[in-house]
């Protein structure tokens, strides 16, 4: 249930039937946008045109939004402009929105559910880093530090605000946590979390190297993680971006998963072109098939790239070998100094049937009894 800023259009997840009672009483040209029920991750333009309502799928291709394959938009902000100066094909031009009912844009939906911040009480300061949507900014919120994520609206504000009311239902120690979201009339908008000190795990391992880090803080990375994971298992979200470059490292040295970006409801099929290769489990690549236990795929991945200080998986393969090469059973040796049974967690996780690979809770079991034991020295 998101509009884009001026976007009022955007009904969000409504079917084509509840899409036709919006359009009644017909009027030409009275429209709106969609996400589509059939093909999920794109959008439909519905549209009423002689006393009917025509469906038009709007396709991504490229990272770029078509309905006929000829014309190609950034974005559907610049796809329903277009169609507003000009019909190009469709039955009519676009000519009146069918707003979303009691609400015009995202600040309603963030206010009523208690998220929405005050633009007044907030001081951004420099950037400290890209997210997947756009730059990240440290500022100042009350006198506490934060971590700001800036973006201009457009189609992405479809899932930047999509993260966020993910981010809105999750509360664990070890996921970086959502403090609010700021829409500002303009269109701009912020999802504001809490301050990570010390940056990404990735970028933390390679820094600091084996001379600082010893077996224990590794193992702790390595519990961190896999806790907030077995919280999403239990509350049935599947992340489907897992690596060590989307953990965060806080002040007192605590893992907190971060970039729900990709984080969906359990078991629903995505795009792959924008997968991570290494990372990503072999039926969620060529299948789509996404759930927690591919999470547990990504999740070994993550084991070895914190026991290898932040290398990139699978070294010395090329990328286009790497899929063709693990669907035969390889698997990657354990990294130098790795204790033997971490590396047999791994290989637990590379399990190519997603069904025998054990669950996040057991391997939090498996990885404390280690812990417990000192068998990682």
């Amino acid at each position: 249930r998101v509009c884009t800023a001026g976007g009022g259009w955007f009904h969000g997840k409504i079917t084509r039937e509840q899409a036709e009672c919006l359009l009644i009483p017909p009027e030409m040209g009275l429209y709106l946008v969609r996400e589509s029920t059939n093909y999920p991750g794109d959008y439909t333009l519905c549209v009423s045109c002689d006393g009917k309502v025509e469906h038009y799928r709007i396709v991504y291709k490229e990272g770029k939004l078509s309905i006929d394959e000829e014309a190609f938009f950034e974005n559907l902000m610049q796809l329903v402009e277009h169609y507003t100066k000009d019909a190009d094909g469709l039955c009519t031009k676009l000519i009146k929105p069918k707003l979303e009912e009691g609400t015009v844009a995202a600040q309603d939906e963030f206010s009523r559910s208690g998220w929405a911040l005050n633009r007044k009480e907030i001081n951004i300061h420099q950037s400290i880093g890209k997210g997947e949507f756009g730059d990240v900014k440290v500022g100042d919120y009350r006198g506490t530090k934060v971590a700001v994520k800036c973006i201009k609206h457009d189609a992405t504000a479809q899932a930047f605000i999509a993260e966020a009311s993910v981010m809105t239902q999750l509360r664990h120690n070890n996921l970086v946590q959502l403090l609010g979201v700021i829409v500002e009339e303009k269109g701009s908008l912020f999802i504001v979390t809490e301050y990570m000190a010390k940056g990404s795990l990735v970028d933390y391992l390679r820094s600091r190297g084996r001379t600082v880090l010893g077996g224990d803080s590794l193992l702790k990375f390595s519990v961190d993680v896999c806790e907030a994971m077995e919280y999403l298992e239990a509350n049935n979200f599947v992340h489907r971006d897992l690596a060590a470059r989307n953990v965060l490292v806080s002040d007192d040295n605590i893992a907190k998963v971060s970039d729900f970006g990709l984080t969906k409801e359990a078991s629903s099929n995505q795009d792959t072109a924008k997968l991570p290769i290494k990372w990503t489990s072999p039926e969620a690549l060529r299948e789509k098939k996404f759930s927690t236990k591919s999470d547990v795929w990504s999740y070994g991945i993550l084991l070895w790239e914190i026991y290898s200080f932040g290398r990139v998986p699978y070294p010395r393969i090329p990328l286009k070998d790497v899929v063709p090469r693990v669907e035969k059973g390889y698997k990657m040796d354990a990294p130098d100094g790795c204790p033997e049974v971490v590396y047999e967690v791994m290989k637990q996780c590379w399990t190519l049937d997603p069904l025998v690979r054990p669950c996040f809770r057991v391997l939090r079991e498996k990885l404390q009894h280690i812990l417990a034991k000192e068998l990682y020295l």
